[in-house]
């Protein structure tokens, strides 16, 4: 017999495995898609037998007991469970294009969108991310809590040209239009220095507002270029886009220059922090205000990946914001979007 080489053998094995968890997924998917086509059918039977005979909610009561003693030991036949299969059919039984969207995702995440989503675009939105990223139900909820839909369609960034399109819809799902900085306990009039020291010392609450997958590296990062240094106000890592997020702090509105600046950091942190495998610097500005025509202005050009933001220091996204508010249509192509 002939001696097979570890290499050989090493790359036979991962072959095997990644078609047995690629298998194991499909099953997975397989049996959801399942459930949730049995949900929708006892959603649609007593939605119908209500409407025909005027049954109340005393149905459900009487089913789910019944079907309790019918199968003994199966989960998912409380009366309360079966009255939301009977409001999930009748939610979606008009929109066609929700419709073959929702078996996509769990049972628990079509709940949070049923109670906590009322708007059929920003569920499209919750459904594709959820799908695209995996996300778990506890990080769904959080994500709406945060508004990340709102926050994502009003975005500023220059990732459409700047970014990779295979990483382009995480990258921007990684910067949001605000940030809410409740937890520093900030008196309206602070400097920057104060902004930063605070929330450094509030890291994890800062890490949670900007996203699970940021890291830490550090404050006052020094670069030091032809001798002379510089600092980047904070430099984080996010291990998704496997790439370093330079953070500059304005207390003030968004100036044009703020952006030629980034580009300096970006190109240094590119050319000398950088590691081989991991992907171009991104840029984040996070001022108290800016103009948005003129954060598109000193956007529109730049090759490198930036992306500015505001912060506020109460929960909200604030009303002035939503005359900027993209139409319907544009909602619309933005979801579309999302592969």
């Amino acid at each position: 017999m002939k001696k097979i080489s570890d290499n050989t053998y090493k790359t036979f094995f991962i072959t095997i495995k990644e078609r047995i968890k690629k298998a194991q997924y499909e099953a997975l998917r397989q049996v959801n898609r399942e459930l949730i086509n049995l949900y929708w059918d006892i959603g649609e039977t007593i939605a119908i037998r209500q409407k025909e005979h005027g049954w109340g909610k005393a149905i459900v009561e009487t089913l789910a007991k019944d079907l309790q003693n019918e199968f003994p030991g199966v989960s998912g036949f409380s009366a309360r469970n079966i009255w939301l299969m009977r409001n999930f059919y009748l939610e979606y039984c008009q929109n066609k294009k929700l419709q073959p969207l929702v078996a996509e995702i769990g049972w628990a995440h079509n709940i949070v969108l049923l109670q906590k989503v009322k708007d059929n675009i920003a569920r499209e939105f919750y459904i594709k991310m959820t799908k695209k990223f995996g996300w778990t139900k506890n990080v769904l909820i959080h994500q709406i809590d945060n508004q990340s839909f709102e926050k994502y369609a009003l975005n500023q960034t220059n990732f459409d040209k700047a970014v990779p399109v295979k990483y382009r819809n995480q990258a921007k799902l990684a910067v949001k239009d605000e940030y809410t900085f409740d937890f520093l306990e900030l008196a309206d009039e602070h400097s920057e220095k104060e902004l930063e020291i605070r929330l450094v010392n509030n890291i994890r609450k800062f890490l949670s507002e900007m996203g699970g997958y940021f890291t830490f590296i550090g404050n006052q990062f020094r670069l030091e270029i032809a001798g002379d240094e510089f600092f980047i106000d904070l430099l984080l890592y996010h291990r998704y886009l496997k790439t370093l997020i330079a953070i500059e702090l304005k207390i003030g509105d968004f100036k044009p220059e703020y952006a030629g600046k980034m580009q300096f950091y970006l190109s240094a942190l590119d050319d000398k922090i950088k590691l081989k495998d991991e992907n171009p610097s991104i840029g984040i500005i996070i001022c108290r205000g800016k103009k948005r025509t003129i954060v598109e202005y000193a956007l529109k050009d730049s090759k490198k990946p930036i992306g500015v933001a505001t912060y506020n220091l109460s929960k909200r996204l604030p009303e002035k914001l939503k005359k900027y508010f993209p139409s319907s249509q544009e909602l619309k192509k933005i979801i579309e979007d999302l592969k």
